[in-house]
């Protein structure tokens, strides 16, 4: 299988990163050392014949004698009960958003009698997803994870849950659709045979952005793994053979808690330090 090797210099480190071809790192070496890591087990042959012969012709090596430049990592101010987001619980964003409606109970009623669905049902759905979603999360805790719901972002959006251990860093978009059936194709998700949605790659361009925000204040790569979890369905059927998004039913998210190898405890601590802190999202 070929890889896409890259090579990444910063905070003083030197690296190869052998990725997928969608972005995704299986593996990476050390430049100086020849140190070689590997992320996904699957693809552990591959890495490892790759990322030796790119060392291999490397021509450029770092003299001995020569310290590396080293580059500023940005630091967050100290955290305040106010910035943390370790505190919120989940579906927090749309809990906020009921509360401000300003949708009475008869007007619910009636959109209700006369089966027109409003944004405030929506809403409502999506809350009672990620609660569910969030109670299945929290459960990872006793395996060494940390789980961070309702994560603001800019423009009104957040990312529904980070699941953060030694496996990695999951970034987890919630998707309640009650007694429906879904399929999920390489690029498009399909409920009860409707038009395709783009969740797939909402669900990419969000790790996306969980990866840069991380990154700019950790001292070393976090992988970012975008996971779509379906709620209340009656049928989920996977038909993609290339997906880079995780696919599961509420209460198959338990299958991540065996995961590591991926992240030290430390930085586990040192990316959800970041994570909680509601300035690193509006900063970076």
């Amino acid at each position: 299988m070929e890889l896409h090797v890259t090579r990444w210099k910063r905070y003083g480190h030197d690296r190869l990163y052998a990725n997928l071809t969608d972005g995704t790192a299986v593996g990476w070496a050390d430049v100086r050392t020849g140190d070689i890591t590997v992320l996904r087990a699957e693809y552990r042959d591959d890495v490892i014949a790759q990322l030796t012969q790119h060392l291999q012709n490397l021509s450029e090596t770092v003299p001995p004698d020569r310290t590396p430049d080293t580059e500023a990592r940005p630091v967050l101010p100290p955290l305040t009960p106010g910035d943390d987001l370790a505190s919120n619980s989940p579906g927090a964003a749309l809990h906020k958003k009921l509360d401000e409606s300003g949708m009475g109970l008869m007007e619910r009623v009636v959109s209700r009698l006369l089966r027109r669905p409003t944004e405030w049902d929506s809403w409502r759905l999506g809350l009672a997803g990620e609660r569910r979603v969030g109670a299945e999360l929290n459960r990872l805790g006793r395996h060494g994870w940390r789980v961070l719901h309702s994560i603001p972002l800019t423009n009104n959006v957040d990312i529904d849950h980070l699941l953060i251990g030694p496996g990695g860093v999951f970034s987890i978009n919630t998707k309640h659709h009650h007694k429906r059936a879904v399929w999920v194709g390489d690029d498009s998700v399909k409920v009860d045979h409707g038009k395709p949605a783009p969740y797939a790659r909402k669900s990419r361009a969000e790790a996306k952005r969980v990866v840069r925000v991380l990154e700019h204040y950790c001292d070393f790569p976090v992988p970012v793994e975008p996971v779509l979890v379906f709620v209340g369905v009656t049928e989920l059927k996977v038909a993609a053979t290339q997906l880079s998004v995780r696919v599961y039913q509420e209460r198959q998210v338990a299958a991540l808690a065996p995961l590591s190898g991926v992240l030290t405890a430390e930085q586990v601590e040192q990316v959800y330090s970041v994570a909680r802190h509601r300035q690193a999202w509006t900063r970076a």
